[in-house]
């Protein structure tokens, strides 16, 4: 974890939920994690196509992807990269929820706005994943954040995948 939220609930006039969005509005527009670096490997990628059933040889067949590839090497699926999202920030860390949405009981996956995988993740390559707080609104009892999370490949000008996550937090 890069460090710790801690937001106090103001006099008792405010919910946690109202006390959450105040606190993230200041936020708003701003990097808020950094996530460590996650090598890409043959083993990672050949476990994701068995359990999808993807297994088209640009991912699962190094010999054919040297030589057939416009790559020259095989590469991870976007989907694999999209799914590594919760451990790229640290959200599925056991201090996560508390240190971010103190107060909060629960936080659902929402879904996604938008998804793109603008650049191939190519095999041993690493990657890690900037959140940006795009938005914080009370919906009823929760508060919905909109997250813009981009995961990068290093020393690549261009993103392996840009999503706007959206959770919602009770």
């Amino acid at each position: 974890m890069t460090g710790e939220t801690v937001v106090l609930l103001k006099g008792g006039s405010m919910s946690a939920t109202d006390n959450l969005v105040e606190f993230l509005q200041s936020k708003i527009g701003t990097e808020i994690h950094v996530g460590p670096w996650l090598t890409i490997d043959q083993e990672r990628i050949d476990r994701f196509a068995e359990v999808t059933g993807d297994i088209q040889w640009i991912h699962t067949d190094p010999e054919r992807a040297k030589k057939e590839s416009p790559y020259g090497t095989t590469v991870a699926h976007g989907f694999l990269t999209l799914s590594l999202l919760p451990y790229l920030t640290e959200s599925n860390h056991p201090d996560f929820f508390q240190n971010n949405y103190p107060g909060m009981k629960m936080r659902v996956n929402y879904g996604l706005n938008e998804v793109r995988f603008p650049a191939p993740v190519l095999v041993n390559s690493r990657i890690r994943a900037k959140t940006v707080l795009a938005s914080a609104n009370k919906i009823g009892e929760a508060v919905e954040i909109l997250y813009v999370i981009t995961a990068e490949i290093e020393s690549d000008e261009k993103p392996a995948c840009v999503a706007e996550f959206i959770a919602r937090v009770y």
